[in-house]
């Protein structure tokens, strides 16, 4: 009688082909963001990142006289490729028990890991906005989120639409806002799953991506970060305490302040496909380009190695891409009090 065992249900390129199909779909900012994939099969692990510049608005030019020109130039940007990968062990009695289904869990699990660190780079692009509202001062409310949309200056024809993200710990505020529309209530064309409403003109969507806000980088700051053996005290502070309290990454022997007011970091994130504000001086971008976008190196690998002694396999999968903020005049990174 024929044994079927873990190795004979796991094939690598079959299941690297069902993680492939199931990241665009798990990638919460992938609404928002424009995916790239041409530089699969390019060497080389930095890209450059053009932003071509405005030529400027056209001129007056006599009867007969020749017309000047002007010199199309390109501002650059470097991002550096990276690699996010997670792994399982699967034994083989977890499949010949016949309970579940191990190896469609791997799968999903895996997806969704990966999925969640392209998510958490694609937040991360979206806090490196240049255009910032500091609204520490108060909870986020209707007249808190004009202020911010005012950041944008726009200046299109068009109604623009734009997202709002949001912690859901600020839920309860807004649906307590006379302004507040709820989904629910008001139904409309949603841009991405998950819209609970909307708020002066921006549809709000609930995201735990969304930071609060504890520390702040200073080279001379009160607590030096430390891993995870560190005694926290009133001059230490762990990595896994910091990092998901700070914009930006933060790496050990660091040194930060607590922040004098705590805030929520909520991007607001335009998504048509006008720009907000057509002054070349803006964000040095011509083209209508999207607010973030998402390179993907190369496709999902799935590889699998088989310990003889312990009867398990390994299933690992890792991707190679980079998230970038490729249009400033589309973002505004708006700070509530929390």
């Amino acid at each position: 009688m024929a044994l079927t065992k873990l190795e004979n249900l796991v094939d690598p390129e079959v299941m690297a082909d069902m993680v492939s199909a199931k990241l665009p779909k798990k990638i919460k900012f992938a609404p928002i963001a424009r995916i790239d994939s041409t530089l699969v099969g390019r060497p080389g692990s930095t890209i450059t990142v053009p932003k071509y510049a405005y030529i400027g608005d056209a001129e007056d030019v006599a009867e007969g006289v020749a017309m000047g020109t002007t010199v199309l130039t390109a501002s650059t940007t470097e991002a550096t490729v990276k690699k996010a990968g997670k792994a399982v062990e699967i034994t083989d009695e977890a499949v010949l028990s016949g309970y579940g289904d191990p190896i469609g869990t791997a799968i999903n699990q895996l997806a969704m890991s990966i999925a969640a660190k392209v998510d958490n780079d694609g937040y991360d692009a979206l806090c490196g906005a240049s255009l910032i509202y500091d609204g520490t001062s108060a909870a986020i409310s209707y007249s808190a989120v004009v202020a911010a949309n005012s950041k944008f200056e726009d200046e299109s024809d068009a109604s623009l639409t734009k997202i709002l993200f949001i912690h859901p710990n600020q839920e309860a505020t807004l649906l307590n806002d006379d302004d507040f529309k709820s989904n629910d209530k008001y139904p409309m064309n949603v841009i991405m799953n998950g819209t609970i409403g909307s708020i002066a003109g921006a549809q709000v969507v609930k995201s735990k991506k969304v930071k609060l806000i504890k520390y702040e980088k200073n080279g001379s700051g009160t607590y030096t970060v430390g891993d995870e053996e560190t005694t926290e005290d009133g001059s230490n502070l762990k990595l896994s305490t910091v990092q998901p309290h700070i914009l930006g990454s933060i790496a050990i022997g660091e040194k930060v302040n607590a922040v004098s007011t705590e805030f929520y970091a909520c991007p607001i994130v335009i998504v048509s496909v006008e720009d907000a504000n057509e002054d070349p001086a803006a964000d040095g971008v011509a083209e209508e380009e999207n607010a973030l976008t998402i390179y993907m190196k190369r496709a999902v690998e799935i590889e699998n190695d088989r310990d003889i002694l312990a009867k398990t396999t390994v299933i690992s999968a890792d991707e190679h891409y980079v998230v970038v903020l490729s249009n400033d005049s589309k973002v505004v990174l708006a700070k509530f009090k929390a």
